[in-house]
């Protein structure tokens, strides 16, 4: 199963939609999970129109949508429990940490965001994935969106783009 991650979008203020590079990537996907700073459900429609898509609450999303979506969710998928959060929320220094401690004993992947930094780490036998964003570099040389397969593992990569 191919899924793709993405993240911090942050529309309209950070671009006017979606960079046309999200639907070349996301291309035969099965789903696509958004963790977080949405912003505007024309982002989730236009994913929608890619692949069915998840999608989680961020910090700069507008209360209604906080409400809707929710700040976490925890998926089963192809025999992988996904945890999904933005990484705002609870214990922790970071994002990594605040997301890890979130789903803790509960997750094989847990996909976060809020740095707007493109990680892939593993921590005590957890993968975690950030995206980065595809419309907010925030200090990274490019912008960024990642794909999760699973098959008898979780491999996750970060694809960049200019």
């Amino acid at each position: 199963m191919r899924i793709g991650i993405i993240s911090d979008t942050h529309i309209p203020s950070r671009a006017p939609q979606l960079p046309a590079f999200v639907s070349r990537a996301f291309a035969g996907v099965e789903l696509i999970l958004h963790a977080g700073d949405i912003n505007d459900y024309s982002v989730l429609r236009a994913l929608s129109a890619i692949a069915p898509t998840e999608a989680v609450a961020g910090n700069t999303d507008p209360p209604g949508m906080v409400e809707a979506l929710g700040t976490e969710l925890l998926l089963d998928l192809a025999g992988f429990r996904i945890g999904l959060t933005h990484g705002h929320l609870g214990r922790g220094q970071t994002s990594l940490d605040r997301a890890f401690n979130t789903f803790r004993g509960k997750a094989d992947v847990v996909v976060f965001g809020h740095s707007h930094q493109p990680l892939k780490a593993v921590k005590q036998g957890v993968l975690l994935i950030n995206p980065g964003s595809p419309t907010d570099k925030r200090r990274q040389p490019l912008f960024s969106l990642a794909v999760l397969t699973l098959t008898k593992r979780a491999v996750g990569e970060i694809l960049y783009f200019e």
